[in-house]
This record gives C-alpha cells, sequence and structure tokens, in this order.
C-alpha cells in the first residue's frame, strides 16, 4: 500500500496524494545557455520527463523561466538554488514553478523567511533538498558523520522552519552517494511526517553502475510504498535518467502506463540474434506515445520459455532455426521468418495499442 503524503501542486502537475509517482531530471547545458536549454528541456520532455530542474547559480539566469515559457514550455520547472536566497527570489519573480533549497546553507532565518513568503504569495511549492555534502556541522557532529539518522533529522528540522513560518507546500528529498544510507533515512521521515518524499541515489555515477544504485535505492522505496516523485542521477545524458525512471516504476509496478519489454537472457538453444532483435525494438518503440494503455511484448529465445512461459504477455515471438513463431496470449499464430522479426513485432504493437481497452 502505497503511503498516505499531502498533495503539493507543482504547476499543472501533483506531487503526492493521489497523484502517480512522477519522473524528474535535469538540464546540464551551461546555465546562461538559455537557447540549449531550452531545448534540451523539450528533448527530457518527448523523452517522458514530467518535471524538469534547472540549476540557477545567479540571478541573470533565473530569466531562462520566463524565455522558457516565451518558448512555450508547459512542463513544471524548478529552480535549483544554492546559498544566495536572492536567486530563489528572482526564479519565483520569473515563473519558477517550485524551489529546490537547502534551507541550512541559505543562511539567517530572514533570508529563508523572504524565500517562504515569496513562495507562498506565488503559490509556488519548495522542495528541501538534503544530502550528506551539505549537512549542518551540529549534526555531523553529533552522529559522527553524514548517517541516515542525522539526514533525517535535518531534513525534518528543516521542513519545521518553514512551517514556523507559514510555508506547508514542502516536498523533501534526502540524498545520499550510499543506497542503504538513502533507504533508511528516507523510510525514517516517511514514518515520522506526510510530506511527499522525492527520491533519488546522487552521485549515482556512470549510466551501468547509476541504473544500478538508482534501481536498488529507489525501487527498495517504492516497493515499500514510499515516493512520490523520482530522479534517476546518472553520469549521462538526461534522457537516459528519464528512461531509467520509466523502466524502475515500471519494475515497481507503480507505473504501468507503456510497452513492458519480456525477453530471455539467451543461452545455446538460441538461434535466432535475439539480443540485436530486442535492442531493436526497444530502440524503436522508443518514440511509440501510449498514452494510458499498456501492453507486454514477448521476444523468447526458444520454444522451451516461448509461449509458455511468456504466456501472460500481449503477444510474442519465440525463436527457432532461424525463424520464429508468433503468438498471443500463448497461442501459436504463425511462423516467421528472422529477417522479418522486427516488422512484425512493430506491427503487433501498433494492432495491440489500437485494440487496447484500458
Amino acid at each position: 500500500m502505497r503511503r498516505k503524503t499531502r498533495a503539493v501542486h507543482v504547476k499543472n502537475r501533483t506531487i503526492g496524494g493521489d497523484a502517480p509517482v512522477s519522473i524528474q531530471s535535469m538540464t546540464n547545458r551551461p546555465a546562461r545557455d538559455f537557447a540549449g536549454t531550452i531545448e534540451q528541456i523539450q528533448s527530457l520532455v518527448a523523452a517522458g520527463c514530467e518535471i524538469v530542474r534547472i540549476a540557477v547559480p545567479d540571478t541573470e539566469t533565473a530569466a531562462v523561466f520566463s524565455r522558457a515559457r516565451e518558448a512555450g514550455i508547459t512542463v513544471p520547472l524548478v529552480a535549483d538554488i544554492h546559498f544566495d536566497y536572492r536567486i530563489a527570489l528572482e526564479a519565483v519573480r520569473h515563473g519558477a514553478d517550485k524551489i529546490r533549497i537547502n534551507p541550512g546553507n541559505i543562511g539567517s532565518p530572514d533570508r529563508v523567511r523572504a524565500v517562504a513568503d515569496a513562495c507562498r504569495n506565488a503559490g509556488v511549492p519548495i522542495r528541501i533538498g538534503v544530502n550528506g555534502g551539505s549537512l549542518e556541522k551540529s549534526l555531523l557532529e553529533k552522529y559522527g558523520g553524514p548517517t541516515a539518522e542525522a539526514l533525517a533529522e535535518s531534513a525534518l528540522c528543516q521542513a519545521e522552519m518553514l512551517e514556523n513560518m507559514g510555508f506547508h507546500d514542502i516536498v523533501i528529498s534526502i540524498k545520499s552517494s550510499r543506497v542503504d544510507t538513502m533507504i533508511h533515512a528516507c523510510r525514517k521521515v516517511a514514518a515520522q511526517s506526510d510530506y511527499p518524499l522525492h527520491l533519488g541515489v546522487t552521485e549515482a555515477g556512470t549510466e551501468y553502475s547509476g541504473i544500478i544504485k538508482n534501481a536498488m535505492g529507489i525501487g527498495a522505496l517504492l516497493c515499500d510504498g514510499i515516493g512520490d516523485t523520482i530522479r534517476v542521477t546518472l553520469t549521462a545524458d538526461p534522457a537516459a535518467e528519464v528512461r531509467a525512471a520509466k523502466e524502475i516504476l515500471a519494475a515497481a509496478e507503480v507505473r504501468k502506463n507503456g510497452i513492458s519489454i519480456i525477453s530471455c537472457p539467451t543461452c545455446g538453444r538460441t538461434k535466432i540474434d535475439l539480443i540485436a532483435i530486442t535492442e531493436a525494438y526497444r530502440e524503436a518503440i522508443s518514440c511509440i506515445d501510449t498514452g494510458d494503455k499498456t501492453i507486454t511484448a514477448a521476444i523468447m529465445g526458444c520454444a522451451v520459455n516461448g509461449p509458455g512461459e511468456a504466456r501472460e504477455a500481449d503477444f510474442g515471438v519465440a525463436g527457432g532455426d532461424g525463424c520464429a513463431i508468433l503468438f498471443r496470449h500463448g497461442e501459436k499464430v504463425r511462423r516467421i521468418d528472422e529477417d522479418k522479426l522486427l516488422e512484425v513485432l512493430m506491427e503487433e504493437t501498433r494492432r495491440m495499442l489500437e485494440n487496447c481497452t484500458i
């Protein structure tokens, strides 16, 4: 059962409450490259990103939000702010839909209050972002390092600060490069509050290792019913973060819309180039907009792992010697030559989507 949280509205999307878990990513173009940033936002949205964060290192860069709106960008945009509260105020003025700050590095309570007041007046929520590299010195001394307990206490204390200032539209993220620390800290905050949680493993590394770390951390919490929005942080093209996030949500069965692929790992019985076919199919369906429809395709290496083990798939193929059998819901339909496999898989995909009623 999913954890119950307050609902926080970010432009045209809701985080928490009964809303689906949303997918986030972050632009990485140079801050002053407004045109490049807008182009990247559009690419991220096309990949399936639902909330986009932009680093804002100075007050002049805050104009990217008004420029993005002028360019027709409608996806919610988050301003990532560190140290200077005036940058947050300028981002709100230019139309940022959400502010990400660490109140601990913004400065005096008066400066935090100025940000809270500006956000309240504009109807802009705040995400409190806590990670091991920016913990308060007092907590590091108290716990002997950036432990899960230290991270959780920091997040809850900072949320309490905003609450005492009359600000309540709060999302919390607690990130660590250590998967176990991130999991335990998020569980602690989830048990002690009703704030929506933004999940992610920070500084997770390259695409391969980073996806594994994020899948472990984010996936464990999602399976606990914890998590309202996610970002898979990777040292890679941000679009890869979006693709990975979609796969993690599907694997945890919290977001089922789209095309799910079942494919076997191959073995000595496999007589078709299953790896190449599966990868080609994955690439081919990446640009298909399925809306709210969900289908499952199976690409299996032989009859052993064919219609039987993939009976729950909507359709699939099971390889033979230079050929394959097409099946639907476990029932064999016809034989296909290997060089026609991708073509047939795409035909079946479109046919299933057209006939899908869910």
